[in-house]
């Protein structure tokens, strides 16, 4: 991936973003043929971060594991974020704060360079805010063993790779059988709200 990755995205997140187009490329479908509704309107706050950095010469992020737990995202593959507290000045102080305790990531090491677009997650009334930035060098990650299973360093070229997205049918830990795109990323399946955010930024890096 070219050196200057950060410098572009800098300029191109201030620009228009792909948003809804984006996202419905990878959204779940019933097997009715419906699609999961809610009120944004009455959505809670929240953020979550991508956050770049190289080693060896290639991009990653990192991506969480949820531990199996009683909820609608027990097990999931996830970006670290999490709800607004009353406490956090805005929704990067958010994004900041839960990478800091889910995975450890200290925000003085961290350079916020721009967001993605706001997104509904109708399953669990949130309006998320993915918050992308950068991390010199390979961040220490200390994942919080109530939050995270384990932490997946995702290779970008792996997200950029048309040939590990794919589709299948999926079972939600709410019981309903889902038809889903998904990104395959280090044999993991990312689907659902993550995988339809990292499809505005596939189609941001694409444009680079």
């Amino acid at each position: 991936m070219i050196d200057d990755l950060i410098a572009k995205l800098k300029k191109r997140l201030k620009e228009p973003l792909p948003g809804g187009q984006a996202h419905e490329k990878m959204k779940p479908i019933l097997p009715s043929g419906a699609r999961l509704k809610g009120d944004p309107s009455k959505a809670r706050l929240g953020a979550v971060m991508l956050l770049l950095y190289q080693d060896k010469g290639e991009w990653y992020f990192p991506l969480i594991q949820r531990p199996l737990y009683e909820g609608v995202h027990s097990g999931q593959v996830a970006f670290p974020g999490g709800r607004k507290e009353e406490s956090d000045v805005d929704l990067f102080e958010t994004a900041l704060r839960e990478s800091n305790e889910e995975i450890g990531i200290q925000a003085q090491n961290v350079e916020v360079i721009g967001t993605l677009s706001k997104f509904f997650v109708a399953v669990s009334n949130y309006m998320v805010l993915p918050v992308v930035s950068f991390h010199e060098g390979k961040p220490q990650f200390v994942p919080d063993a109530r939050e995270v299973d384990h932490v997946i360093e995702a290779p970008l070229s792996q997200l950029m790779n048309i040939d590990l997205l794919k589709e299948k049918e999926i079972l939600a830990a709410s019981g309903y059988r889902l038809r889903s795109p998904y990104f395959e990323i280090e044999q993991k399946t990312v689907w659902g709200a993550t995988a339809m955010m990292l499809s505005e930024f596939v189609d941001i890096v694409k444009e680079l």
